[in-house]
């Protein structure tokens, strides 16, 4: 899967992005952030993935691309350490609804919140 079309909304923080095989997704910068592929986010195996909380009015302030493979998004959280391929971007639109719907799960076991 390769991006033909990668659109930044800063007032609605989504980031769109289209690829050639004729899907296109808008994954919110929350989204994003809470699913970074860094190390901070997911650990380092399985089981040491750390809850992201109070994301949900966070931004993006600069997208670039890691040569022909991925994007690092930098978040005015200051977090910019994930490199987002085009496969996990493709594979967060695609199951966008139930990885959200488990985020709000752990977040509720964990009587965290979305908010600061």
């Amino acid at each position: 899967m390769t991006p033909t079309e990668i659109i930044l909304h800063q007032k609605s923080k989504v980031l769109e992005v289209a690829f050639d095989n004729d899907t296109r997704y808008k994954l919110p910068a929350e989204f994003l952030r809470v699913f970074s592929p860094s190390a901070e986010v997911r650990g380092h195996g399985k089981g040491q993935e750390t809850l992201q909380v109070g994301k949900r009015d966070v931004g993006i302030t600069s997208i670039e691309p890691v040569g022909q493979y991925a994007l690092k998004i930098t978040f005015d959280d200051g977090h910019d350490t994930g490199l987002y391929s085009w496969k996990y971007l493709h594979e967060m639109g695609q199951y966008q609804e139930g990885m959200w719907h488990d985020y709000l799960g752990r977040l509720e076991a964990a009587s965290a919140s979305r908010d600061k």
